[in-house]
């Protein structure tokens, strides 16, 4: 699951834009999917340095 435009727009707009281009919007959700991905792979690799197979909250907050 990604994020969406409307959900990049709703960030924009609620961070005060009074408008926002749909390509705006679709550059943020780009940026913003490549960051979670990231922070999730690094997730699922500490998890399984500590032998598990459930990511954990912990995981989540050392891998940002």
């Amino acid at each position: 699951m990604a994020l969406s435009r409307q959900a990049a727009k709703k960030i924009l707009k609620e961070s005060g834009a009074a408008r926002v281009s749909d390509e705006a919007a679709d550059e943020l959700a780009e940026a913003i999917n490549k960051f979670a991905y990231g922070i999730a792979k690094k997730a699922v690799k500490l998890a399984s340095h500590a032998k598990r197979a459930t990511v954990k909250k912990e995981d989540v907050d050392l891998a940002s």
